[in-house]
């Protein structure tokens, strides 16, 4: 049989209830089959009772998973074996109240974040819609709404008429009032005059740190809504974080930031916008001497990739409402194209590419200084290079003196292509060598030898 295990695809010997858990895996992804009387290799090797497993599997699948499944009989190798086909499902399903996905050729429980996660959005429901028990119109910030919609209304992204129609209807429209009027999530996030009383996530810290991630000489943790927070965060990162070295054209002094301020503003709103607000986690800024280290939980979304981040993509929103509102007031674009201006941004002012990870079930990108390539001055990396260099040297001073112990009239080009070093080389490390006490050359260059003597 020409098949491999894979995301839709298992094989087993025999059947076991316990199977059911990727069954339950194949429904909560993208569907698969699973295949009784075949061997891990994809070899027929046969099934007993296929009669009675044909009437006890489907009745099974129903009582503990609550889905069909196409069963039938198929010969691998003239063997009967038995395919067990499972669709996709529309809505989560449990095994034993626990929840499996297939994810590549394995079955993974899912829990925490990731459980959540995957429950909204069988539910098609993001995070950020969802309304928050006891909130109020009056834990909006009003003047912090009719700022949004001057400058929504600036950039031609809201209707005109939001100015003169009352706050409810406007904020039903942009969905951050539910229409059962009460208040989502995103409009806390975003306008609420103290968003942390009913989310505590909505946090930033801020901290600069010597040469290792112990050494944190000052720290800030900024708070608020959403709307303020990139304005917020970049003025104390100017103020009292980064340098602006002042340069002159002419006699016009200059301050330009060490990192371009655009760039800066544009991973902060990426940050803000694409993080996932369910973790009891915080936005996390580290300052280093060469380095600026942005982080924020949610790993991307499928199909993108880190990759596809360095290209034009498809723009995957996590916070669909959240993202739209920042779109509308002009700071984000709906094409995908952020991470491309942050590399233009860097390129104009001389610094190299950002680095972009996945980094503890979140995104990491790290900012470079100019001329300063990544990570090279971190203390431990210096010193291992250089115990390196230090191990190559004293290597090759062995070889060449081994070789003349096996060879006291062995001349320099002879060394030379015994031991892959040039000529020039030799004649250094022979000096060396003669300066450390460790060789000495007897008699003249031609008809001499070298006497290789013991060191103290």
């Amino acid at each position: 049989m020409n098949k491999q295990e894979s995301q839709n695809t298992e094989f087993k010997s025999i059947w076991k209830d316990e199977y059911l858990k990727q069954l339950c895996g194949f429904a909560n992804a993208k569907g698969g089959k699973l295949y009784i009387g075949i061997d891990d290799n994809g070899n027929g090797i046969g099934i007993k009772n296929i009669k009675k497993l044909l009437e006890d599997i489907p009745n099974k699948i129903i009582q503990f998973l609550g889905i069909t499944a196409d069963i039938q009989i198929v010969k691998i190798e003239n063997i009967d074996c038995v395919i067990i086909n499972i669709q996709p499902s529309s809505v989560p399903i449990s095994f034993k109240g626990k929840y499996y996905q297939r994810s590549g050729s394995t079955t993974q429980e899912l829990n925490g974040h990731r459980l959540r996660s995957f429950i909204l959005k069988k539910d098609n429901i993001t995070w950020d819609e969802i309304t928050i028990p006891g909130a109020k119109l009056d834990d909006l910030d009003k003047t912090l709404i009719e700022q949004f919609i001057r400058s929504a209304s600036n950039q031609n992204r809201i209707f005109t008429e939001a100015s003169v129609i009352d706050f409810n209807n406007t904020l039903k429209n942009l969905e951050l009032i539910a229409d059962n009027n009460e208040i989502t999530r995103a409009a806390i996030l975003l306008f609420g005059i103290r968003p942390k009383k009913h989310i505590r996530t909505a946090t930033i810290k801020i901290g600069r740190f010597g040469q290792t991630d112990t050494d944190l000489i000052n720290q800030d943790i900024l708070e608020g809504n959403l709307i303020q927070m990139p304005d917020k965060t970049l003025e104390i990162l100017k103020n009292k974080y980064l340098n602006a070295p002042i340069t002159y054209e002419g006699i016009t002094r200059i301050e330009n930031l060490e990192y371009p301020e655009k760039a800066l503003r544009e991973v902060i709103l990426n940050a803000i916008v694409h993080r996932d607000y369910g973790e009891h986690t915080d936005i996390t800024i580290k300052i280093y001497e060469h380095k600026i280290v942005f982080w924020n939980s949610g790993t991307l979304l499928e199909p993108l990739n880190i990759k596809m981040l360095n290209q034009v993509h498809p723009s995957k929103r996590r916070n669909p409402i959240i993202a739209n509102i920042f779109f509308r007031m002009g700071y984000i674009e709906a094409w995908g194209r952020g991470l491309l201006l942050v590399n233009e941004q860097l390129k104009k002012a001389g610094l190299p590419k950002p680095l972009i990870e996945e980094f503890a079930d979140g995104i990491q990108v790290t900012l470079y200084k100019k001329k300063i390539k990544a990570d090279i001055k971190d203390p431990k990396t210096v010193k291992s290079k250089e115990k390196s260099k230090e191990k190559s040297k004293e290597k090759s001073k062995e070889k060449i003196i081994q070789t003349m112990r096996k060879n006291p009239s062995v001349s320099i080009s002879e060394l030379a292509q015994q031991t892959g070093f040039s000529v020039s080389g030799i004649e250094k490390k022979i000096r060396i060598l003669k300066q450390q006490g460790l060789i000495k050359r007897i008699g003249p260059a031609k008809g001499g030898h070298w006497e290789a003597l013991e060191s103290e």
